[in-house]
């Protein structure tokens, strides 16, 4: 797919999340110190915090969403059975840039390697199933923070999807509900 000229950024300093909530420096610094907001260091021990995690906080404390956090199409990964990713792809590639996988374990080295920013996973994939791979992507520190929704169709698959992780989870035929769930995850206004 052809990606948009303005590519999101995915990791941001304590300076632009100071000036995005209009606060100073130092409060992000003890925001962060108290938990408040996830981040990691880098080793030269700079704050840096994710797209998603900004995201979060901000809609959390009620502060609006910027600009530089719009920019872009959030990327998508699609790992359901063949009969439904067509019809998912179309819905959602408007909005978002899709990644349709074919092959689970395939999907989960691919996404080790270069993290979506939300993957929608089917109950059951072969031998695996959409709760092991959300599970298995949260275990692993490059994709603890990829935002995973299940189509869930009974309740069980729904409250293992949550305990496992799962960010949301939808009904497989409600396409519309599926776009509206990720652009709520992804901050995306309508």
């Amino acid at each position: 797919m052809v990606g948009d000229a303005r590519k999101p950024k995915d990791l941001f300093t304590a300076s632009q999340i100071a000036r995005f909530c209009q606060v100073d420096l130092k409060t992000i610094h003890n925001w962060a110190d108290r938990g408040r907001i996830p981040h990691f260091r880098t080793p030269g021990r700079h704050l840096r915090f994710r797209r998603p995690h900004v995201l979060d906080f901000l809609r959390k404390y009620g502060y609006p969403i910027p600009e530089e956090l719009e920019a872009g199409r959030p990327r998508v990964a699609l790992i359901v059975d063949g009969v439904q990713t067509g019809r998912m792809a179309n819905a959602l590639q408007s909005a978002f840039e899709v990644i349709e996988y074919r092959d689970p374990l395939a999907a989960l080295i691919h996404m080790g390697e270069q993290p979506p920013d939300a993957v929608v996973l089917g109950a059951e994939l072969g031998h695996l199933s959409g709760v092991q791979i959300i599970a298995a992507l949260k275990r692993g520190e490059g994709t603890r923070h990829v935002r995973a929704v299940l189509l869930a169709g009974d309740e069980m698959d729904r409250q293992a999807a949550l305990e496992a992780g799962a960010s949301a989870h939808v009904r497989a035929s409600d396409l519309g509900g599926l776009r509206d769930t990720l652009s709520a995850l992804m901050g995306l206004r309508h």
